[in-house]
């Protein structure tokens, strides 16, 4: 699923906003890897042939793994100046915060679209845009929120109350967004001064501070929405210590340091190049060769090797995100549509997708196919969460004779057959035929469908699938990794699924602001999913991304996101 990506935001790892990539790739083909397409074609082909071929190995315990956050520059000396080239693994969608849904699109904003809040390396928000964290009423249904002085947008417009105000009213109002669910129930947004912003509520909202650190935080220039419209992500302009240049699709996109930025004297590069590079080896060879100076999901297969290296350096966290497979259940018009039942025992009857549930051996697939670098998961909840908890965390226990019980009670053929689409990356793939192969004493005969990244995601969204493996790059606040995927009509339910217990339980949620009481609630939403399994969560990557001794102030952060506003190349010697 996607940001978020993930993964689309979304996610590895983006919702589409941020769906985050199954593993950590996925994109159109580029001239690098055009070429490759026959093999990747081969390969799925002689993954469809052999089903169960795929050895899956039993779980063993993973070695600690502490946080590497970031490469501070320190008292380093650095080169004012120059060109940085970083190789992202897919291509970003349209480069617009109000709908854009892959976490790579994320890479690409975190430099030229400053948001009111940000969060910190330890998940902490922190006030960007905004002067101060927002002041809530005592009922809970108005929020105040400051706005920082003397800051322009990269055409010179400058940053008011009015422009936050315009930036939140087109998240809630423009058709196509996927923000407005993550905004929660605006009566209304006003503009009392220019430097305050007072945003009133139907019922109270806890997760607002959470989601304004993200992308419906992202404000743009209000001279650029009213020159562009719904054009904006061609030249999309913010706030940021970098702006926009070009895009050269399914290639580059490249920013240039912004003079007029607030903290301009703490930016070193000239430019950034963010050059798609889905390839996992591709991308490890050019950071080897210095072609690139960062590159982000790095390959389990890969990293143990490359951490060796003298002049390449690894930073690594823990993800607030996670990958799944999504059922369509009723989605037959696009997310957010109404649901519309699917007739077929996939969709229609829990039972089936509780055996398949039941079917999936969670630690063995992931001590298999990435080397215990990844996490098994079962909830969209990470366990590092303030909100988790034993119920919200919770899994239905790998046991394949319990599903072919439930396969066996639903009047249905076993083996009973079911399609996955998946990345068509060599990653995807091998995660897609160690599962294929686990599934198969649960009574399933699984069909690998490999589709092109950015293709997937709009398949997602259109309802054109019957199951899929994508992930979400994760938010700090529960909200943002259930509402918008488990509640009827909510803009990333691609699904379908709609159901009042997890409905009015999200709701409830969201109007509290205790943290045990949203954290129990959470657990009991957690428990119908579990009964009905619209989505069925697998694993939780670890961020990882590579970078080379000659520069520093990189950083990724738990949401997935890798951060070079800071970096700077390091003076020899």
């Amino acid at each position: 699923m996607n940001d978020s990506r993930t993964g689309r935001e979304p996610a590895p790892y983006g919702h589409p906003e941020e769906p985050v990539l199954p593993t950590h790739a996925g994109t159109a083909p580029t001239p690098a890897t055009r070429a490759r397409g026959p093999l990747l074609v081969l390969v799925a082909a002689v993954l469809l042939l052999l089903p169960g071929c795929y050895a899956v190995q039993r779980p063993e315990a993973a070695p600690p793994r502490p946080d590497h956050p970031s490469d501070p520059v320190g008292d380093r000396a650095v080169e004012g100046g120059g060109d940085l080239v970083m190789g992202l693994s897919a291509e970003p969608d349209k480069l617009d915060p109000t709908t854009s849904s892959s976490l790579y699109t994320r890479y690409v904003m975190n430099t030229i679209c400053e948001k009111l809040y940000d969060i910190d390396a330890s998940g902490k928000v922190v006030p960007q845009l905004a002067s101060a964290l927002p002041e809530v009423s005592k009922d809970g249904k108005t929020v105040t929120i400051g706005v920082r002085d003397g800051v322009r947008f990269a055409d010179g417009t400058p940053l008011d109350a009015e422009a936050v105000k315009t930036t939140l009213e087109r998240n809630l109002t423009l058709k196509t967004s996927a923000r407005k669910s993550e905004l929660g129930p605006v009566a209304s947004v006003e503009a009392p001064s220019a430097r305050e912003v007072v945003v009133h509520y139907e019922t109270p909202f806890a997760p607002l501070t959470a989601a304004l650190a993200d992308r419906a935080g992202m404000i743009m220039s209000p001279k650029a929405l009213a020159d562009l419209g719904d054009k904006f992500s061609e030249h999309p302009t913010c706030v940021g210590p970098f702006s926009f240049v070009s895009r050269v699709p399914q290639t580059s996109i490249t920013v240039q340091r912004d003079p007029m930025y607030y903290a301009a004297d703490q930016v070193h590069l000239d430019t950034i190049t963010y050059r798609i590079m889905s390839d996992a080896n591709i991308r490890a060879a050019n950071l080897r060769s210095g072609d690139i100076q960062v590159a982000d999901s790095i390959s389990t297969q890969d990293v143990d090797a490359l951490v060796k290296e003298r002049d390449v350096g690894l930073l690594q966290t823990s993800s607030l995100g996670y990958q799944a497979m999504t059922i369509n259940l009723a989605n037959t018009d696009g997310a957010g549509e109404p649901p519309k039942q699917i007739d077929t025992p996939l969709a229609s009857d829990p039972r089936v997708r509780l055996a398949l549930a039941y079917a999936v051996d969670r630690g063995a697939l992931v001590n298999s196919v990435f080397n215990n670098w990844y996490e098994p998961a079962c909830s969209p909840i990470p366990p590092t969460s303030p909100y988790a908890s034993p119920g919200g965390e919770a899994c239905v226990p790998h046991d394949p004779a319990k599903a072919r019980e439930l396969l066996q009670q639903a009047g249905v053929p076993i083996p009973f057959p079911i399609t996955v689409k998946t990345s068509n990356t060599a990653e995807a793939l091998r995660y897609a035929a160690a599962l294929q192969a686990a599934l198969e004493p649960g009574g399933f005969a699984m069909r690998i469908e490999p589709v092109e990244y950015s293709t997937l995601l709009d398949q997602q969204t259109a309802g054109d699938f019957d199951a899929i493996l994508l992930g979400w790059s994760g938010r700090i606040d529960p909200h943002g990794n259930m509402n918008s995927f488990l509640v009827t009509g909510g803009g990333n339910n691609y699904a379908g699924y709609s159901n009042e217990v997890v409905d009015d339980g999200m709701a409830e949620a969201a109007r509290s602001t205790d943290t045990a009481e949203r954290a129990r609630i959470y657990a009991g939403v957690m428990e119908q999913v579990r009964k009905d399994n619209p989505i069925i969560y697998l694993y939780r990557v670890r961020n990882l991304a590579a970078y080379t001794s000659t520069v520093g102030g990189v950083e990724v952060f738990p949401d997935g996101v890798v951060r070079l506003s800071r970096a700077a190349f390091l003076r020899e010697g």
